[in-house]
């Protein structure tokens, strides 16, 4: 069969889509690449005192307001109720410290339905903060040091500077990855749900963290919440680095959305020290924080399919499958990615059309040449798994770790109804290991889909004989439930809990 370059790009924050072209052909999908990355890339204005008279100017909002609908659909929409309220009048106010304009009206703060920890902000006043990550933060302060940060970077015009110097190369700039080969390579594929904001540099980071600490002070808040914040942020990296199956020490400080070593928080402490000057530390709002994210829902929706430990389930389609041990599962509205040490695989679903199933696994390898490469795969086989009519193939790509193994693998699931994955793995291997994945999926019964619960934070109050073991078993998790409760509260092992303390659980219902 022939070759194939074989490029993989982030689309979503937890999505790594495939795409094929010839060898020594310009590839539709990089332009894709180039042209999404350019849509984001929007110019923005100069950095100005907050006392002087300002607003977004009508091109920014304009380019802003263009892409804002297109985030809100990669993300999950916009989270409704009483939270989203809330993020949005912590939002403008630390916003309005920028200098970009002296009316909250000029911005729009989105609280985002994703569970995934992000955070960013675009030109035209647009800041967004998953539901996942304010979950993650212990008070109001720290939310306004994460929305400040994100502010800073846009006041600071890091999106014009990222497209035209990168200390990654312009493969990473533009989101695009390769898979298997090298181990440095093989984790940058592994870490696709962080690479959404993965263009900013060192210098740039600290840069808004300065701005973001500034902001903080100026609208009364304690400007130490910046530091704590990312001592948050790096404990929850450890507890996700070790859920995926991975050495948390062996991460490269540059796959992480926002590096937060010890250093960027001992720096972080130094600038609120110096920003200070003595003074009284300001606002954190603990209390009226914590009552405000009382019941927000965490990790994911069950409508679009819920992650349980190694098993996807989507109570509303019916279906289940199992990722490998050791295999991280990305969820995210149109697809699940699952990746690991043995290569990666992509989950979605689709209409069979006219030429049954064989023909709809024909159109997935075209979908992955772009449309204008017709991509040559080998014999089209039929199988069953679990009941389920099934249909496979492997096709040759190049990556540039290496020659792969492209196989699609779908399943008629209803008349006009089909599933698939799509695996990369090394040339050779086919499935390799995931043969399992394959085998696994599943329809599921009425019982079964009526059991997949949402999650969601609850906070309660530390009572006396309450421990941190004793609390952290009631976190609704089959594992790392100690690890995922001290990383979600800010707390270490050594930490002495008094009655009458506040924490966080997440609890189903």
């Amino acid at each position: 069969m022939e070759n194939y370059d074989l490029f993989i790009f982030v689309s979503e924050p937890n999505l790594v889509r495939f795409g094929f072209s010839k060898q020594g052909e310009q590839s539709a999908m990089k332009q894709l690449i180039i042209a999404a990355t350019a849509s984001l890339a929007l110019s923005t204005p100069t950095l100005a005192p907050a006392q002087q008279v300002r607003s977004i100017s009508a091109s920014d909002k304009a380019q802003g307001a263009k892409a804002h609908p297109e985030l809100l659909q990669q993300f999950g929409g916009a989270y409704r109720g009483p939270q989203a309220a809330y993020v949005e009048k912590v939002g403008k106010r630390i916003a309005l410290q920028s200098g970009l304009s002296n009316s909250e009206r000029d911005f729009t703060v989105t609280l985002l339905d994703s569970p995934v920890n992000n955070a960013f902000a675009i030109p035209g006043g647009y800041v967004y903060v998953t539901r996942q990550l304010l979950a993650l933060m212990n008070d109001e302060a720290e939310l306004a040091s994460v929305l400040g940060h994100e502010i800073g970077h846009v006041a600071a015009r890091h999106s014009n500077k990222r497209n035209s110097t990168s200390t990654l190369g312009s493969i990473l700039a533009a989101g695009v990855g390769v898979l298997t080969g090298s181990s440095e390579l093989g984790q940058i594929a592994g870490y696709g749900a962080q690479l959404y904001t993965l263009r900013f540099s060192r210098t740039q980071e600290y840069a808004a963290d300065d701005l973001g600490i500034r902001y903080l002070k100026g609208a009364g808040y304690d400007p130490y919440a910046a530091a704590d914040m990312l001592t948050k942020l790096n404990a929850m990296a450890v507890v996700d680095a070790q859920l995926a199956g991975k050495d948390a020490n062996a991460v490269p400080s540059w796959a992480s959305t926002h590096p937060n070593t010890a250093d960027r928080v001992a720096r972080a402490r130094k600038q609120a020290q110096a920003v200070s000057a003595g003074q009284g530390k300001g606002i954190r709002n603990r209390e009226a924080f914590l009552a405000a994210i009382d019941g927000v829902r965490y990790d994911d929706d069950p409508r679009q399919g819920i992650i349980d430990g190694q098993n996807f389930k989507h109570p509303e389609l019916k279906l289940a499958f199992t990722a490998p041990q050791g295999y991280a599962i990305a969820n995210s509205p149109t697809a699940v990615s699952v990746s690991g040490s043995g290569g990666q695989a992509q989950f979605q679903g689709g209409k069979i059309g006219g030429e049954g199933l064989d023909g709809y696994v024909d159109k997935v390898f075209q979908a992955l040449g772009g449309g204008k490469t017709r991509v040559e795969h080998g014999d089209i086989r039929s199988t069953t798994v679990n009941g389920i009519d099934a249909s496979y193939a492997v096709a040759r790509a190049n990556s540039q770790s290496g020659p792969v193994d492209v196989t699609v693998f779908a399943y008629r699931f209803a008349p006009d109804i089909a599933y698939h994955f799509v695996t990369i793995t090394a040339q050779g291997s086919g499935l390799g290991a995931f043969v399992p994945l394959v085998d696994s999926f599943r329809r599921i019964g009425e019982s079964e889909s009526a059991s997949v619960k949402p999650r969601r934070i609850q906070v309660v109050e530390v009572k006396s004989g309450d421990t941190l073991t004793s609390l952290a078993n009631r976190m609704a998790y089959s594992s790392y439930r100690m690890e995922r409760f001290l990383a979600l509260n800010g707390l270490t092992a050594e930490t002495r809990l008094r009655p009458g303390d506040k924490v966080k659980l997440v609890v189903l219902g």
